[in-house]
């Protein structure tokens, strides 16, 4: 790649790891989460779920980095939806709006 060329959006194939369904989503909603380096290579690798702050970082990295199974491992589906607001204003509207897209009931909060 030459110094021109514009680097791939980083939103190119997202639709593919949004789960179809929010019952798919079985993260715990209590205790610690434990990244692996491949999603959490330049910060924190242990989440506390019943922290909202550390919680919605979680939340923020899966959703723009992880994979499908990632998403389905580590996002609980009901802290997702009370969270919902206040990760649309933390992500790019780009990324919450395909996940809205794709999981209508998020929408409606």
């Amino acid at each position: 790649m030459t110094s021109t060329e514009a680097l791939p959006s980083r939103l190119l194939g997202v639709v593919d790891r949004i789960p179809p369904s929010l019952g798919l989503l079985s993260g715990p909603d209590q205790g610690q989460v434990s990244l692996p380096v491949r999603l959490a290579w330049s910060g924190p690798t242990e989440f506390d779920v019943t922290d909202p702050r550390q919680r919605l970082t979680l939340y923020c990295l899966l959703l723009d980095c992880g994979q499908r199974d990632d998403i389905v491992r580590y996002v609980n589906a009901t802290l997702l939806r009370r969270d919902w607001p206040r990760i649309c204003r933390l992500t790019t509207r780009r990324l919450t709006r395909l996940w809205e897209r794709r999981l209508p009931e998020l929408a409606a909060h």
